[in-house]
Order: structure tokens, then sequence, then C-alpha cells
């Protein structure tokens, strides 16, 4: 099995985009409170210099000001009023205050908003005075909705991954033993007939699924929706004409003379054992990914070419 570590892409992207809004945001949070001292000693001063600065803040959900212990001594304010239930409250234990005593600027990890349930973000500014003594922070609240993202979209890693699943199917691994399934007693027509469908109708992904005797597809022509396969389809040729014929997808990098090899791998790895076998098997030809479920309930996902290499000793330690 492979134990090496690999950089997690979604991390990197996360990464990448909080150093965006890190960098946008702090440069606007640092500015506002340049000019904020003058009104701490005064709630009403302090809330107007705040409701005059929403206009100007970008994506600003609320804003807030604390005193040295972390303790609101404002109400909540936002561009069209202000939230007086808040004022008073003691925020020093939230999560998004945690390090801001050692630093100017921290901009906390997302969480979920309590009023509204959705996924935010609390960037958190020391206020400082002239003789750069701390004497507070400003709060700013962000849904994260309305914040800038990136442009790139995060590419799925392609080293082999392996995903435990249901401990109870796991323990009682033992006392189970594979029943055939209509689609195993007609295996090699149901892979024969996904293979053309993959071929020359358009189909670039697929989720057979042995156990439950049916495949989920997806189509290049209508790639936003899946179409469910059952044994009176799997088992019918003429299916095929309910698909326009097309040359094979372009943007596919499994070679067209892989795909049964990949089928007849699924096979095997289906009938050789009754007691862990494959319950389902997908292949998507456009990123090139193998996706398989064990009767353990165990999930791997690994390339294709990968995935030809391995025997079944691999898989079964024979």
């Amino acid at each position: 099995m492979n134990t090496n570590k690999t950089t997690n892409p979604i991390s990197e992207s996360v990464k990448r985009q909080r150093q965006l809004l890190n960098d946008l945001l702090g440069v606007a949070l640092t500015r506002l409170v340049q000019k904020i001292t003058p009104h701490m000693p005064n709630k009403e001063s302090l809330e107007n210099y705040l409701l005059d600065s929403c206009k100007d803040l970008p994506y600003c959900k609320y804003l807030f000001v604390l005193d040295q212990e972390g303790k609101q001594i404002t109400a909540n304010l936002f561009k069209h009023g202000r939230d007086e239930s808040q004022f008073g409250r003691d925020r020093s234990r939230r999560p998004y205050m945690r390090g801001v005593f050692d630093q100017d600027f921290i901009l906390s990890d997302a969480y979920i908003s309590r009023n509204k349930m959705r996924p935010s973000l609390t960037a958190i500014q020391a206020i400082r005075n002239e003789d750069n003594q701390h004497i507070g922070f400003l709060g700013v609240d962000y849904d994260l909705r309305e914040l800038p993202r990136t442009e790139a979209l995060y590419e799925e890693p392609r080293h082999w991954r392996q995903i435990k699943g249901d401990p109870a199917i796991r323990g009682g691994l033992f006392s189970q033993e594979r029943s055939e399934s209509l689609l195993d007693k007609q295996i090699d027509n149901a892979l024969a007939l996904q293979e053309e469908l993959m071929l020359q109708h358009g189909v670039y992904h697929c989720q057979i699924h042995f156990s439950s005797s049916r495949s989920t597809i997806w189509h290049v022509d209508d790639p936003y929706s899946y179409r469910i396969l059952t044994m009176d389809e799997l088992s019918d040729p003429d299916i095929c004409l309910a698909y326009p014929k097309k040359p094979y997808f372009d943007r596919a990098i499994v070679p067209q003379d892989a795909i049964m090899k990949i089928f007849a791998q699924f096979k095997a790895l289906r009938t050789s054992d009754s007691t862990v076998y494959l319950r389902s098997g997908s292949l998507n030809l456009v990123n090139g990914f193998i996706g398989l479920n064990f009767s353990c309930d165990g999930s791997h996902y690994l390339m294709y070419d990968d995935f030809l290499e391995k025997g079944l000793d691999f898989w079964f330690g024979v």
C-alpha cells in the first residue's frame, strides 16, 4: 500500500485563497483602525465611525469593537443599521480569538455562523493608541459566499488513495459471503455493452454496481446529469440505439484498448474471492481515475495505468 505523504491539493488551494483574503482584508482593516483611536472612549462616537466605515469596507457583513480583554464594547454594526443584542458579549473564548492576543491581525478558519448557519470568516485587527499600546480589537464578520475567490479549481491528486468505510461492516466481513447478482450472471455481456457505450456513444464516466446489478453513466452531451442502466438495459444491446454514435471523447486520457482491460480486472476482483470482493467499480475517461468499493466497505481511488499494473496479489495478498 502507498504510504508516501503527498501535498493535499485542497489544502494548497485553501491556503492560496486564504492568502488572497489575508492580503485584501488586512490592508483594509489596518487603514480603518488608524483613525479609530479618538472614538474609543465613547460608544456612540465609535459606532457612528464604524457605520460610516461600513460603506467603504468591501464584503463586510458586521463590524464590532472589543476591549483589550475581548469583551464587546459596541453593537454589531452593518451597512443598514446596528444590532444591540451583541453589546457586552465576551468573545475572548471564540475560536477566531485564538492567537490574536499575540499578533495584530488574524483571519479565522471558516466556521458555521450561529444565526444563518452559513460558512463564515472573522477577521480581528488589533487597535493601538499613539504610544503603540494595545487598547482593543476591531472585529469584522464575513459571509464566505460574498468574498472574492481565486479562479483556479484544485486538481484531484493523482496518487493512490484508500478510504476506510463502516467499521461495523469490516467487523462482520468474514461472516458474509458474496451472493451472485443478476449482473454477475451476465457479466461478460454487460461489460462489453458498457465498453461500447464509452467507445462509440459518448459515455465518459461509469460506475458499475455489481452487487445491485446496475450502472450509473454520464454522457458528454449532458455532463451535469447521470443516467441509470438497470439489468434490463445492460442485457439489451438495443440500448445503444438510445445514444447517438459519437467519436471517442477527445478529452479522454484512457486509451481505447485499456477500457476492456480495466473491466476485466473489475471482473476478476468481483469473482476471485467469495469474502473480499468488488461491490462497485468506476472509470472516468477524462481524468483517468478508477474507483473501487469492496465488501469490507473500503474504497480506493487510483489512476487507470496504476490499476492495470497491479495484479490480484496486490489486492488479495495471493
